[in-house]
């Protein structure tokens, strides 16, 4: 399912705004988007995603207007044929065939949804010691998957990370992320026991997908890592995306402090970008129209 549609079903739910979801589950032969494509619909009946344009979406809304009413979920087998006959036959060119479910979601129970939806962001933290231990627990009450990566066992491991959805060990933070796959729902903590480690996981993470870098660290610290990387080929537009230091100003000194400061800059980071991906469709919903 596409990124941009988690943000907006997140938001609805934090929101604490019912809405109605529709999923191609399924695809036979040519179908103009394939399994996984999604749509929202509000109670005011604005549109958010696609299933695939034309009469599919057409009768996907009316679909999506009928559950937002009856509240019962709805599945759908079209036939993208214009050559066939019946009621769930459209006259679309495609010649293959698309199972759309719809189904509500209450904001106050949505049961399965949240984990289908991928409305947690996964937070990798680089360095296991006393900020990350303060950090993690935080960091999952707001609907963030955390991993720890050290390169020391004692400081990651499901002992003292009973919460985290992963620890690894790594050789050293030069191969950091060998068993990671970041996406641009990624949010990259570097807060290792040294400014090595800090630069050698920065330069493997400016390479990588994700929403969010924040390295600890004083400025004049971090300056000096910048210039490493410049030389290295590094541009001061890569550079000026990294919060660092990490966390918002609250003059916070202690690691439980600290941890504060990261998880409210990471929550203000992902909040502005769901607010950009719902200008975006409704901008893009205005011009279909």
């Amino acid at each position: 399912m596409s990124q941009p549609i988690s943000y907006i079903a997140r938001k609805f739910i934090e929101e604490n705004i019912d809405f109605v979801i529709a999923k191609v589950i399924e695809t036979k032969g040519s179908a103009p988007r394939k399994r996984g494509a999604a749509m929202v619909m509000t109670p005011e009946g604005n549109f958010y995603g696609t299933v695939g344009g034309g009469l599919l979406e057409a009768k996907t809304q009316d679909l999506c207007r009928k559950v937002m009413e009856t509240r019962e979920p709805i599945t759908y087998e079209f036939i993208l044929d214009e050559q066939q006959q019946g009621e769930n036959a459209l006259a679309m060119g495609c010649g293959g065939d698309a199972t759309v479910e719809v189904e509500f979601i209450d904001t106050s129970n949505p049961g399965n949804f949240i984990e289908e939806f991928k409305l947690k962001s996964d937070a990798y933290v680089f360095g296991g010691g006393h900020v990350a231990y303060a950090l993690e627990p935080l960091l999952r009450h707001v609907d963030f998957t955390v991993t720890i990566v050290d390169d020391r066992q004692e400081y990651s491991n499901p002992e003292r990370y009973p919460g985290a959805k992963r620890t690894i060990v790594c050789e050293d933070f030069d191969h950091c992320f060998d068993e990671i796959e970041t996406d641009d729902d990624s949010y990259i903590v570097i807060v290792t026991r040294g400014h090595r480690g800090d630069l050698a996981v920065l330069r493997q993470a400016l390479t990588k997908p994700n929403a969010y870098i924040g390295m600890i660290g004083s400025r004049r610290k971090n300056s000096l890592l910048y210039e490493e990387l410049k030389k290295e080929g590094f541009t001061q537009e890569q550079l000026d995306c990294v919060h660092a230091p990490i966390g918002l100003e609250i003059k916070s000194e202690t690691p439980e402090e600290i941890g504060v400061s990261i998880v409210a800059e990471m929550i203000q980071v992902r909040a502005e970008k769901a607010e950009r991906e719902m200008r975006f469709r409704e901008v893009s919903n205005i011009h279909a129209d």
